[in-house]
């Protein structure tokens, strides 16, 4: 990935030590309108990170856990891999360097660059199938929430809920807050849509086919003594990752560029879903690092040039014509979207953090007095309260079919839609508008000096110069450097300033103590059920691999 950290234009056959005369400064808009393999660096450079910036999203620490119904598990949630460290910001040009050398002395070695990119496609092409699974999957979601969205609003405003596990649909009365189911919507379509679901028979076959594609099955795996693997997935991932698989194997055959240049798009938005900054002053001091690390190995040694333009695998966007080429290096896209996506999700945070309401509790307290008598004193304090969160995964169907024709956002009565996608996004879109500054600052000087060129030179000044400035404009610089994602800030709503002779102190032990009663007569359950289960069945499974799809509410219950 950092191998190929720039960006680099063969034009008309010249070499890159060749001199050209720089077209005039009134030239270069029109010259970049004209030479489509630029326009096409900047957007698919700019969709990446749009993508993998918004599939990043998790819950803030400044929303409460999501409510789930009754009977319904705690969704797990996501957390990063990897979150980068303040030496990271050090290690990191330190290790591509070291990645960046080895490759151009192994190319100069073998004397032909063929041998090392069948070699390097091979690798990546499997390395690959699991970020182009993830990213098929993602979008298979995305297609699925346009046909079978959980929210949509009809000409006069109403908002309409699709409840799949009672299968009907229901409006929530303003006043009264109660759900009133809407009988003449029988099928799980929106809008117009279930006028293609008249009998109920096609009804019935709609809500199985939003059941299966919007739960999550169960994947088995088990070898006797050796490995037990249980994990849940949605029917989509399965596609996702059954339409990687060919994909790659096309792509070792072919080479061809539009599949290298999907499996790089692939590669980065898997590492925007396991990789981040921990906060702003880490993330900016890593692209500081890098920024300094690209200047030298493009200016001042042949490594980064050589490398990028004789390794033919996908670790770069490549883009051609008749007469030129234009690339861009992974580490171009990865590494500033990385600060980019944290930027977003601190956004979301922003968003959250100003629902927060604070709600008087009365604490009662004993005091124990010299003379050996209890007095009893009553305190009024506040207690915050965080909005419970909406994952933003999936919503983008509940935002087409919640806004009306000619408005660009959802209307407000569909809150969560709105909380899930239209929050206000300042810092990202300062970030967007940074990033595409620089991409052109980069096109252009590639236009004057016909020589490849560092585009975190441009793109790390952009990026940071734009995060920084806007949060001195909007007086939040405090909050952008105290924000943190290693979990310090996702504290409980509880109020813990209290004697510790409190009623509230002693309810909270009680109430541990009954909780840990009940996990131990759970534990006590399962065992029983597992002996009984043992003396039951003498046979046992040696190898062991299903795919158990998502029960069905009402045919158990038949």
């Amino acid at each position: 990935m950092s191998s190929g950290n720039t960006t680099t234009d063969l034009t008309d056959g010249l070499s890159n030590s060749t001199a050209a005369q720089a077209p005039e400064p009134q030239d270069f808009a029109l010259t970049l309108l004209l030479r489509p393999e630029y326009l096409s660096v900047v957007f698919s450079a700019l969709a990446i990170i749009w993508l993998g910036a918004h599939g990043s999203l998790r819950r803030p620490p400044s929303a409460a856990p999501i409510k789930t119904k009754k009977g319904k598990k705690q969704p797990k949630e996501d957390k990063f891999a990897e979150g980068l460290a303040a030496s990271d910001a050090i290690m990191f040009p330190v290790l591509a360097g070291i990645l960046l050398i080895s490759l151009y002395y192994l190319i100069e070695w073998l004397q032909d660059p063929d041998i090392l990119n069948k070699f390097m496609r091979a690798y990546l092409s499997i390395m690959a199938v699991a970020s182009l699974g993830r990213l098929s999957g993602d979008s298979l979601d995305i297609l699925t929430s346009l046909v079978f969205p959980s929210n949509w609003v009809d000409n006069k405003g109403t908002v309409y809920h699709i409840d799949s596990d009672e299968r009907h649909q229901y409006v929530v009365d303003k006043v009264t807050g109660q759900h009133k189911i809407v009988k003449d919507r029988i099928s799980p379509l929106p809008g117009f849509l279930s006028v293609l679901a008249r009998s109920e028979t096609a009804g019935d076959m709609l809500w199985l086919v939003r059941h299966l594609l919007t739960e999550e099955w169960t994947v088995k795996f088990a070898m006797h003594g050796l490995v037990f693997v249980k994990f849940n997935l949605k029917l989509n991932d399965l596609l996702g990752f059954m339409i990687s698989s060919p994909f790659a194997a096309a792509y070792h055959y072919l080479g061809w560029n539009i599949l290298s240049n999907i499996m790089s798009a692939a590669m980065c938005y898997a590492t925007f879903l396991l990789l981040s900054p921990t906060s702003f002053g880490i993330g900016t001091g890593v692209l500081w690092g890098l920024f300094v690390y690209d200047i030298v190995m493009v200016f001042y040694t042949p490594y980064m040039i050589t490398v990028a333009t004789k390794l033919d695998a996908p670790i770069k966007l490549v883009f051609e014509n008749n007469k030129s080429v234009s690339m861009l290096g992974l580490g171009d896209i990865v590494v500033p979207g990385m600060l980019m996506g944290l930027a977003l999700r601190f956004d979301l945070y922003q968003f959250y953090r100003r629902q927060i309401k604070l709600e008087p509790v009365e604490l009662v307290s004993e005091i124990l007095t010299e003379d050996g008598t209890k007095t009893t004193t009553t305190e009024v304090q506040e207690r915050r309260v965080k909005a419970p969160f909406v994952d933003p995964q999936g919503q983008w169907g509940n935002r087409l079919w919640c806004t009306k024709f000619g408005s660009l956002f959802p209307t407000k009565e569909a809150s969560s839609v709105w909380a899930a996608t239209a929050f206000p996004k300042p810092y990202f879109y300062a970030s967007m508008v940074g990033y595409t500054a620089g991409m052109l600052i980069t096109l252009t000087m590639l236009l004057v000096f016909r020589h490849g060129q560092p585009a975190l030179l441009y793109l790390v000044p952009g990026v940071t110069g734009a995060l920084w400035v806007t949060a001195l404009a909007r007086g939040e610089l405090k909050d952008v450097w105290g924000y943190t994602e290693d979990g310090s800030l996702d504290t409980e709503d509880v109020v813990v300033d209290v004697g510790p002779d409190s009623k509230a102190a002693e309810k909270k032990g009680e109430d541990a103590k009954s909780e840990g009663a009940s996990q131990a007569e759970m534990m006590r359950k399962e065992s029983k059920e597992r002996g009984a289960e043992k003396i039951e069945k003498e046979s046992y499974d040696v190898f062991h691999f299903s795919i158990s799809a998502p029960r069905i509410k009402y045919l158990k219950e038949d």
